[in-house]
């Protein structure tokens, strides 16, 4: 089984609606090592084992330095996931992972597609990293799943950028991405129902459950998995940390993917 490198990002400076996923870092490491539960994932691996905790950049990092602190802790040859921090950290890190991998492709799961080209004047707004993402070559596809506010601007910019969305009325049991050559995982919290993770910005109902995305997950252990993010996990609005020990969850099941990928 293959280490898999773990750094923090605590940003949330361009979070449109309200701020907070910048604490998020240390909070699903603190789920993470909670004596309420253990390491082991579904597939009985033990995640302390396979976790090397790079720690947090420096919540004092501007956005504009971010690709450049990032680079100087990511090692390519090593698989990495990445804990935001607002979605739009996304952008930064592929800066810094894309270009090790010219045929990246991104899989992200989310209940909004962010793909507007600016968002209250913000071209890097958390509502737009896939946007400036795909139009610096970033990433050669782009597939999104759970979307659920897709709106005509939205539409527009996943058809100029051949974006694959498969919205969460279309989510099915059975689901699964087939992707050739090296993969990125985004995973916003916000996917879920806000049943399921009430420490959440943006309250979207009609979203997946907790099961269906774990699920969902262990489903792509075929794909060749280099790096992935969490992104959005707001604790100002949580709920006894229930959100912290999802993303916590979700940590212990895509490190046991990319290890064993």
């Amino acid at each position: 089984m293959k280490p898999i490198n773990l750094l923090g990002i605590p940003f949330d400076a361009n979070s449109s609606f309200k701020r907070g996923p910048a604490q998020a870092p240390p909070l699903i490491r603190k789920a993470l090592h909670s004596d309420s539960t253990n390491y082991f994932n579904e597939a009985g691996q033990n995640v302390k084992d396979l976790l090397i905790d790079a720690g947090d950049i420096s919540p004092m990092v501007p956005y504009d330095a971010l690709q450049k602190e990032i680079s100087k802790i990511y090692t390519p040859s090593e698989k990495w996931i990445f804990l935001g921090g607002d979605h739009s950290v996304t952008y930064p890190i592929l800066q810094a992972v894309a270009p090790h991998y010219p045929k990246l492709s991104i899989l992200h799961l989310d209940a909004h597609s962010d793909l507007y080209d600016e968002l209250d004047g913000n071209r890097f707004s958390h509502a737009c990293p896939f946007a400036r993402i795909m139009e610096n070559g970033l990433a050669q596809s782009l597939t999104q799943v759970g979307i659920r506010t897709l709106n005509k601007h939205q539409k527009e910019q996943a058809e100029k950028f051949h974006v694959n969305i498969i919205p969460m009325n279309k989510w099915t049991e059975d689901m699964t991405i087939d992707i050739d050559g090296p993969v990125y995982i985004s995973l916003d919290i916000d996917v879920l129902d806000p049943a399921f993770a009430p420490g959440i910005s943006h309250y979207e109902p009609g979203g997946a459950s907790t099961r269906q995305v774990i699920n969902f997950i262990q489903r792509h252990q075929h794909l060749n998995i280099v790096a992935a993010d969490i992104v959005e996990y707001n604790p100002i609005r949580d709920r006894n940390d229930m959100t912290a020990f999802v993303a916590a969850k979700f940590l212990k099941e895509l490190a046991g993917i990319m290890s064993a990928s």
